[in-house]
């Protein structure tokens, strides 16, 4: 009889989790006069299959020993499962004593989440002491879960000998394992090889098969193969499988076919949220963010990824007004807490309009969660800090960082280069090296940044050539437009010239603008002409390049042709996108000169005629004196066409954020500094503008480098 009620009780709670009912299981659960082995097993093993209920699993199997209700093999695989995915290592080694304290650390399934455990909390050589121990019971599985471990470690010539020499090769899991370890490492060409193989031997292909080899094509954004795939798939009448057909989806979107990929998801006749989300992503990459929202919209549950893809969609777009909307969006129709790549996206946001006000309530929204903090995470903090101009807190979270990777390096060595603080940048990378941690392209990139700002035309060389000559990096564009705009900035024009012509890859919009820039600051008019020519050719669309050109012209003294280009630009041929800044303003309830400002982020356009989205503010009598005589002092140097417009429209820029802002600002009202971002100022200029303007003035506000 009490066998009888226990199996009916297991059966109750068993029949609620096979219905996602986790809560009413646990009620059951709670509710149960006796337990065996078998509930507690059910009601573990059902937390640690549900997402952000892993801990109660753990709670579950300490009433479990508290009770005295004996282990099973069953117990210690599904707690060693669960401690590999919390990454709980002391944990997962006590129930390995625990298994060789009472002999149960011999059965093959226990030997194979060992293994697993180890290698996913990252202690590999673990993972290989278990799996050498039990060399004289090894199995398939246990062998498997060895190839596996070597995947994740990255050693995929181990790997590839334990599959040759132990596993067998009649066995899908194992071909699957090394496929997928291929896959996952970066191996494109080998996983394709070995999929190949896999067919010419007879082994039959399944739905894991399919998926990692659909991984591997769209990392190589192969449509060639990935069409190939497709027929095998549609062969094996597979492509109902809602993971395969995802896959498929994603291989085309990644491939750039969005096209083919929504006929894909239409063809499946049902609603696949994977493909769907395939599809999000897709959208999003390519800038459009209408059809992308109008897919997550349609979605009834989002998950991260869709989440994550919308995010980040509206970051590379620079629309962070929709990303702080979608942040709230989430937290009022989402439980569950975001994730590291959620936070990062929002970050980067603030990061852009230099928000530090929304910046400071990211973080501690993080805190007040209970948000474990990684190295992307920490990385991404510091960096926003350092781009909102608060380079101090971001020191401090550096400093306060337990394990400091190379990510976090370049954050703060790019912090450091866009503050001007050129030593402690070179300090950092010098501590970089001496901590063994290997650099990077962008490393170098923030390096070489930090060199062009000081003018360190010597040391920017020494680091650009020991790039390829110590690193074996080869450098990119980036690293090319700094050198130039290095040489440009230090009166060493020939060398920017020759370095022009050794650039392996083809040139773009990027270096022939920082080249332009390199020519007009010292006055080689004939060869800024050709490199705005060249501009031209590959912006055609771009009215800033026309306007560049213009004012080549008007410094030659050529009027004929710079009128010739304002004209075009005049005739609506071309336009110029309108210089903006921006600014985070804090809710004002009391100020009767702006009445009520909603918070958020105004921006500020240089356009006639354009109403600012601030109240009106009559402009004091001193700014505009001030105005008067910058524009005298301007005048005689500036010609009578040139640079003299970009005088005017940065002290536009200034006027209004300086009138609108400086004044009215709830900050300046306090006494702190205003920060002000603005897109179309060059590097430096804004420093030059703020040191001819009154002491007043420049201690109310801040100007923050731009977050590119």
């Amino acid at each position: 009889m009490l066998d009888r009620n226990v199996f009916t009780w297991n059966s109750i709670i068993s029949a609620h989790i096979h219905n996602r009912d986790i809560t009413k299981a646990r009620h059951f659960f709670d509710s149960a006069p006796f337990k065996d082995s078998v509930t507690y097993n059910t009601m573990i093993s059902a937390y640690a299959n549900t997402s952000s209920l892993e801990l109660e699993g753990v709670k579950v199997f300490s009433s479990m020993q508290d009770t005295g209700t004996p282990f099973d093999d069953f117990t210690l695989t599904t707690m060693l499962n669960l401690t590999a995915k919390l990454l709980v290592l002391s944990y997962g080694k006590q129930l390995h004593s625990y298994m060789v304290k009472t002999a149960n650390d011999s059965n093959s399934f226990t030997v194979s989440s060992l293994i697993d455990m180890y290698s996913k909390c990252g202690t590999f050589d673990d993972a290989l002491r278990v799996f050498k121990g039990s060399s004289g019971l090894m199995d398939l599985v246990s062998k498997n879960a060895m190839v596996a471990a070597c995947c994740r470690e990255g050693d995929m010539d181990m790997a590839s000998e334990l599959f040759w020499r132990f596993s067998e090769l009649n066995d899908t899991v194992s071909w699957n394992t090394l496929i997928s370890g291929y896959a996952q490492n970066g191996c494109l060409g080998k996983a394709l090889e070995l999929f190949v193989l896999m067919g010419e031997i007879g082994m039959r292909w399944n739905e894991h098969t399919f998926t990692s080899v659909l991984s591997a094509c769209s990392s190589l954004k192969s449509q060639k193969h990935g069409r190939e795939v497709h027929a095998w798939i549609l062969k094996n009448g597979l492509c109902l499988n809602p993971y395969i057909s995802s896959g498929i989806v994603d291989m085309y979107c990644k491939c750039d076919n969005i096209e083919y990929a929504e006929l894909v998801n239409a063809s499946t006749g049902t609603e696949n949220v994977f493909s769907v989300s395939s599809l999000i992503v897709g959208h999003s990459s390519r800038g459009d963010m209408v059809e992308a929202r109008r897919l997550f919209d349609s979605l009834k549950e989002k998950n991260s990824v869709v989440w994550t893809a919308l995010f980040s969609g509206y970051v590379r777009l620079r629309n962070c007004d929709a990303v702080f909307e979608l942040f709230l969006d989430f937290n009022t129709n989402e439980t569950q807490v975001p994730d590291a790549l959620i936070l990062i996206n929002v970050l980067g946001g603030c990061a852009i309009q230099a928000a530090l006000h929304p910046g400071k309530q990211i973080h501690t929204y993080m805190v007040r969660m209970g948000i474990k903090l990684d190295e992307r995470l920490r990385s991404s903090l510091a960096d926003m800090y350092a781009k909102c101009g608060e380079i101090e807190y971001a020191e401090r979270i550096f400093k306060r960082a337990p394990c400091r990777d190379r990510v976090m390096y370049n954050s703060m060595i790019a912090g450091y280069a866009h503050h001007g603080y050129e030593n402690k940048a070179i300090r950092l990378f010098e501590e970089m090296l001496e901590r063994s941690i290997t650099p990077d392209a962008i490393t170098f990139i923030a390096l070489l940044s930090a060199c062009r700002h000081a003018g360190l035309v010597e040391l920017g060389y020494k680091y650009f050539a020991s790039m390829k000559q110590d690193y074996g990096i080869l450098p990119e564009i980036d690293h090319y437009s700094c050198m130039v705009d290095l040489y440009g900035r230090t009166n060493c024009l020939d060398k920017a010239v020759e370095l022009m012509k050794e650039i392996p890859v083809k040139r773009d919009a990027v270096i022939w603008g920082t080249f332009l820039n390199a020519c007009m600051t010292n006055e080689s008019m004939e060869l800024a002409r050709e490199a705005e020519e060249s501009l031209l050719r590959i912006e055609a669309d771009n009215g800033a390049r026309y306007v560049q050109l213009a004012n080549v012209y008007a410094a030659e003294g050529n009027w004929r042709e710079m009128c010739r280009i304002r004209g075009k630009m005049r005739g609506g041929e071309v336009r110029k996108l309108a210089g903006c800044s921006w600014r985070w303003i804090m809710k004002l309830a009391k100020d009767q000169l702006l009445m009520q400002i909603l918070e958020g982020v105004h921006h500020f356009c240089h356009m006639p005629n354009h109403k600012m989205n601030v109240v009106h503010v009559v402009q004091s009598q001193w700014f505009s004196t001030m105005k008067k005589e910058y524009l005298k002092f301007s005048a005689p140097w500036s010609g009578r066409h040139g640079k003299f417009y970009q005088t005017v429209a940065m002290l536009q820029f200034y006027e209004k954020c300086a009138i609108r802002l400086v004044q009215s600002s709830p900050e300046s009202q306090n006494g702190l500094p205003t920060r002000i971002n603005g897109d179309f100022i060059e590097d430096g200029k804004e420093d030059a503008l703020l040191n001819d303007f009154s002491q007043h003035l420049r201690d109310r506000m801040m100007a923050v480098p731009n977050p590119e």
